[in-house]
């Protein structure tokens, strides 16, 4: 936990501390969510609010990994 606070000093996805941690995006999302709940940590932007993602933008992703 120690180690995710420090990372968390800072902006980050919780994609990104999976990755720089080398741990599971699930066991991070339980971490964070663990550290939220005791007040340790901020969470903003979670998922989007009821909107749905542009259409656009996923094709042009969608597009982009055909093309790999």
């Amino acid at each position: 936990m120690r180690a995710v606070i420090g990372l968390c000093r800072r902006l980050r996805s919780v994609a990104e501390v999976s990755a720089l941690l080398k741990m599971p995006l699930g066991v991070v999302r339980v971490l964070l969510g663990d550290l939220a709940d005791q007040g340790r940590i901020r969470v903003y932007g979670i998922g989007y609010g009821g909107c749905r993602p542009d259409r656009a933008l996923l094709e042009r992703v969608l597009s982009g990994l055909s093309g790999l």
